[in-house]
This record gives structure tokens, C-alpha cells and sequence, in this order.
């Protein structure tokens, strides 16, 4: 186990609970997904000693193991006196699920058109200092533009990314209006990770055992498609949810009168999983989603 590694992100939560209550006199949030690094943001944050809450997104397309994870999560830590919320999805302020927002959207959701990410997962908490298992190991992207502190902003050449060796005192006076974001463990690589969580022997999403390499939504078009064939295999009612939405699509977009190639839902959905099945890319040039 990584003992400088605990030590900077232990103080990485010291220091972004202290700028919460100085700055916003409410506790840090931990956001929690259901996954590993949330798990071990949980733990190192009890281990910080500092007051804080737990807030968890619900998307509506977790799988199932992923919410009772959730729920013993959240049942242990109430027992602890931390208190716990989940924030339910709303879109143009009424509440939605990825079966009600796909035909609203009139598209399905894909690696390009990533609104189920924005509407149901990464919508912002105004006004406080939130804390997120975000990790530079995950991805290259991640790399080159994630931070251990950082103030997020639509422009992206308008955020604020702030590092151990960056000068952090800008950190107070920046407008207070707005959302500030740690992430203790972003230099962490996934050995770390579970080398942790096995020598703490911190419960861990049981999707994990299962050979899941991470959880999330099911059929998450960023997924590799074999991934995603093995997901389905193992919830066939999350297809049979996907196909339904789809046929509400294709019936919003004929009455919007937008154009398709596609017959049924079962059509949209194999263009969707890449399966080979109906072979050729659709446009949808005629939407601004």
C-alpha cells in the first residue's frame, strides 16, 4: 500500500473540507457512484477526520447489484450519523429517466452525443465543494484535463485546474457562487486503488467479482461492445427497456417529422450496439440535440 499516496489525498480532503465551510459553512460531499473509487473516497474521507456528506446521482440504468450496493452503503453511514442523499435526474424541471429521455432527445445516446452523461450523471451541485473519485489512470482525457482541485466551467478554457504544486490559495477568492471540485485520489493507478481496498478490506460492488472491470450504466455506449453484449446477456430486461424507448423515439421523430432509416426500435438498437446486424451510419444532421 502506497503510504505518501493515502497521506496526499488524505490531505487533498483536509483541505478542500476546510475551504467548504469557510467558504460555503456547509461539509464537503462525497459523491458516491456505486463503484471502487467511490468506495475508497468514502473510506480515506472517514479516515480525514473531517465533517462530511455522501450524495449519490441515480441514473435509472444502474445495475441492480450497483444499487443495493448503494443502499448498505448509505444504510452503514446514516448509522454513523453521515448523512446521505440521492439526487434523481430532471430535464427542463421534470424528473426523467434514460427510458423517458431518449425520446425526448429523439436520438439514441452515443459516444458523440453523450446527454445521458450531462442530464442524468453530471449535473452540477451549485454552491458547494464536492468530492469525486476521479482518477488520471482512467483514461488519457482524463489525463490532460482533470486536477486534484478544480472549478468547473462550460468553457473549458475558463476552468481552473489547480495541482499540489499550483498556488491553491486563488481557491477562496473565487466567486463563491459556483462549484468547486476535489479529487484526492486522481493520481492513483488501479493496482493502488486495489491494493487499498483489499488491505483495508473495504466492502467493494459485488459486479466486481463477477469479472466487471468497472460499473456503470448499463448498455454506456462508451463501453466496448463485447462489454456491452455481456451486460445485456446478464440484464435482458435493460434491452427490452433500451428497444421500448427506441420505439417511442422513432414515433417522436415521425411526429416531428424527421427523417429515419429505421423501421423498430430492434433496428435502432442493433445500430446502436454495433453488432452488425443493419451495417451503415445514420445521420442525424436534421437535430440539435
Amino acid at each position: 500500500m502506497n503510504e505518501d499516496k493515502e497521506r496526499k489525498a488524505i490531505a487533498r480532503l483536509q483541505e478542500a473540507a476546510l475551504h467548504s465551510e469557510r467558504m460555503y459553512d456547509a461539509p464537503l460531499i462525497v459523491t458516491n457512484s456505486g463503484g471502487k473509487d467511490s468506495d475508497l473516497c468514502l473510506a480515506l474521507a472517514k479516515r480525514a477526520g473531517i465533517r462530511y456528506e455522501v450524495l449519490h446521482k441515480h441514473t435509472t440504468a444502474d445495475a441492480p447489484e450497483t444499487v443495493y450496493h448503494i443502499r448498505e452503503t448509505f444504510r452503514q453511514l446514516k448509522e454513523q450519523g453521515i448523512v446521505c442523499a440521492i439526487q434523481k435526474p430532471v430535464y427542463k424541471s421534470v424528473p426523467v429517466t434514460m427510458w423517458s429521455l431518449i425520446p425526448q432527445k429523439c436520438i439514441p445516446p452515443t459516444r458523440l452525443a453523450r446527454y445521458c452523461c450531462e442530464i442524468l450523471k453530471s449535473h452540477g451541485i451549485a454552491n458547494r465543494f464536492v468530492v469525486t473519485g476521479v482518477r488520471w489512470a482512467e483514461s488519457t482525457a482524463r489525463r490532460n484535463s482533470r486536477a486534484a482541485f478544480e472549478k468547473p466551467h462550460r468553457n473549458r478554457e475558463k476552468r481552473i485546474l489547480l495541482n499540489d504544486n499550483d498556488d491553491r490559495r486563488m481557491i477562496e477568492h473565487c466567486s463563491i457562487k459556483s462549484q468547486w471540485i476535489c479529487n484526492p485520489i486522481i493520481d492513483w493507478t488501479d493496482a493502488e486503488v486495489w491494493e487499498y481496498l483489499e488491505a483495508e478490506h473495504i466492502p467493494i460492488n459485488p459486479l466486481y467479482k463477477y469479472g466487471f472491470r468497472r460499473v456503470g450504466c448499463i448498455g454506456c455506449p462508451l463501453a466496448p461492445t463485447q462489454r456491452r453484449y455481456a451486460e445485456f446477456a446478464r440484464y435482458p430486461q435493460y434491452q427490452k427497456a433500451y428497444i421500448r424507448a427506441f420505439d417511442r423515439m422513432l414515433a417522436m421523430r415521425t411526429a416531428r417529422g424527421l427523417p429515419t432509416e429505421w423501421q423498430t426500435g430492434e433496428d435502432v438498437f442493433h445500430w446502436w450496439l454495433e453488432d452488425g446486424v443493419l451495417t451503415g451510419q445514420i445521420s442525424f444532421d436534421d437535430l440539435d440535440a
